[in-house]
């Protein structure tokens, strides 16, 4: 089981440790509620942690099956939406490196997008809008 411990720091941040490593975060209030949109906020984390899970199943299947994802990114876009105030929407632009992949690594690819544990913890009201580019 995985720990942390979360501290109010003052200034609308908040700092996380992950008490195993000693690995820390912080987050402050975004722009568009009260904070200075220096660092990321905790719905900011949210969105970043749906890419990061996304692309360490991608890479864990990948490599399972005999291929490399090395040097794919995501770009991800976060919408806010109220009454409550919540995530509405994450857009998802997934960059793959230049290869010629086959159906049947894209399947893997596009499973591991699915299946990964953020994504299935995700709220179904929140949508999520994926695009994949592949490089020509």
């Amino acid at each position: 089981m995985t720990k942390f411990k979360t501290t109010y720091i003052g200034n609308l941040q908040t700092e996380v440790i992950h008490l195993k490593s000693g690995s820390k975060i912080i987050t402050e209030a975004p722009e568009d509620n009260n904070g200075k949109g220096t660092m990321f906020s905790p719905t900011d984390m949210f969105a970043a942690s749906l890419a990061s899970c996304m692309m360490t199943i991608m890479a864990i299947s990948a490599q399972a099956h005999g291929f490399s994802i090395d040097g794919m990114y995501i770009e991800t876009e976060k919408i806010m939406a109220a009454n409550p105030r919540r995530v509405g929407e994450l857009k998802l632009d997934i960059y793959l490196p230049k290869k010629d992949y086959t159906e049947r690594e894209m399947r893997f690819i596009e499973t591991s997008v699915k299946t990964c544990p953020v994504a299935n913890s995700i709220h179904p009201d929140i949508v999520k809008t994926i695009t994949y580019h592949l490089p020509e």
